[in-house]
């Protein structure tokens, strides 16, 4: 009997039943809040994994790819130490079945220990995502010695702007799809604390989203700073965008070249651009400004989320490793009508967006030119790879001016396998 009422109110018409039993409002809520997890086991037991697997018939991601019955069955009731799912880690996926431009990846981690838990979903989409790169075998490497890098100034014929950035999480706090607001507000505490550290030419300040002045938002529209409130169906199905602006913000150095954006896809991204074709100097800032940052932040007793296996660990699998997407905004006017360009970035293991970001199609004949992959390499070999091979098509592009014929190269080889 008392297994029964217990089944009875945890359903989802517990308060009216109680109210009809005649509870008074405090006793409803305190056996609602006593039997909140009672409920949502027995509902997981009500149902089984068959009925709930969704339909990815017509899915185009890497989740729909690798999540079969069986493997949905094994992790659907599983929930990692902040109570994250699995439906939460796929809903963003679910709800897009694919993207005009790219090939998504259809899911995301609320915490760390996600990549653990729903092991048997991310290791085979880390793996489609990232060239072959296998989670459960290999070691991932980091090197921030920008002096390694090697023939880093472009043509600036060609070459519009530099830019490199990545991410950085916060280890013990949740990532922005599951963060609490308190979870958010402690991370730009925490990182803000630590960035009034930086000096020199790193030295700069902060401006919260929620508490700037109209002239400063104007100001940092004009330098194409400013972040929005996400609108991409892909962030706003993760849960991105809850309570925005809340403790979300951007710090920049005086110069410009330096930023730092907080809690948008990720607790931090880290920036450094600046206009032209020196992407030396660019990376050279780029190590320099986060070894400081990572100093800083440990300095106050707090560590960015990182293992040998996945590098740093950010919300998206297609982020894991470096992080790193080293790009330019490039003119290609005759290359970009050749039927043989997507051939060649391919090769080269490089792609293409609009200027405009990840939701842009490219318009005109200038190209965002960055590295497709961040796991497996290293910072100075992925943005060697992106010099080398920006400088690959800029030679193309040379060559078709003159009426000379152009080559497709042999496909690189990220790692051995």
């Amino acid at each position: 009997m008392s297994g029964s009422f217990r089944r009875l109110i945890s359903g989802r018409n517990t308060a009216v039943l109680l109210a009809s039993l005649g509870a008074g409002t405090m006793a409803t809520g305190i056996l609602l809040n006593e039997n909140s997890s009672l409920a949502a086991e027995a509902k997981k037991k009500l149902y089984p994994p068959s009925s709930d697997f969704p339909d990815l018939r017509k899915h185009n991601n890497c989740m729909a790819s690798a999540l079969t019955p069986a493997v949905y069955a094994k992790l659907r009731d599983r929930v990692t130490p902040n109570n994250w799912t699995l439906d939460q880690c796929i809903q963003t996926g679910v709800d897009n079945p694919g993207h005009p431009f790219i090939k998504t990846v259809g899911c995301v981690a609320g915490d760390e220990e996600s990549y653990e838990v729903f092991a048997e979903l991310f290791d085979p989409v880390i793996k489609d995502r990232h060239n072959g790169y296998d989670p459960k075998t290999m070691i991932h490497p980091t090197d921030l010695d920008a002096s390694k890098l090697k023939h880093g100034m472009f043509d600036e014929k060609y070459v519009l702007s530099s830019r490199v950035r990545t991410g950085r999480s916060i280890r013990g706090l949740s990532l922005p799809p599951a963060c609490s607001r308190a979870e958010r507000r402690e991370v730009e505490r925490v990182v803000v604390t630590a960035l009034a550290g930086l000096k020199g030419d790193l030295a700069g300040r902060y401006y919260s989203l929620g508490d700037m002045t109209e002239k400063e938002q104007q100001q940092l529209i004009d330098d194409h700073f400013l972040f929005d409130k996400p609108v991409s169906p892909l962030l706003t199905c993760a849960f991105m965008a809850r309570d925005w602006p809340d403790a979300r913000g951007i710090w920049h150095n005086n110069e410009k070249t330096f930023l730092i954006w907080i809690n948008e896809e990720d607790h931090t991204r880290v920036i450094s651009m600046e206009k032209g074709g020196n992407m030396k100097r660019v990376f050279d800032r780029f190590c320099s400004g986060l070894k400081q940052v990572e100093h800083l932040i440990q300095e106050r007793g707090w560590e960015f989320m990182w293992n040998e296996r996945l590098g740093y660990i950010l919300t998206c699998p297609s982020n894991l490793g470096t992080g790193l997407r080293a790009g330019v905004h490039v003119r290609l006017p005759k290359l970009s009508k050749d039927p043989r360009f997507s051939k060649i970035l391919d090769n080269l293991r490089l792609q293409k967006r609009g200027t405009g970001g990840v939701d842009t199609a490219a318009t005109g004949d200038t190209f965002d030119i960055s590295n497709l992959d961040r796991l497996g390499k290293s910072e100075v070999e992925l943005v060697q790879l992106v010099v080398d091979g920006v400088n690959y098509l800029i030679d193309c592009e040379k060559k078709l001016e003159r009426g000379q014929d152009i080559q497709v190269p042999a496909p690189l080889v990220m790692f051995k396998k």
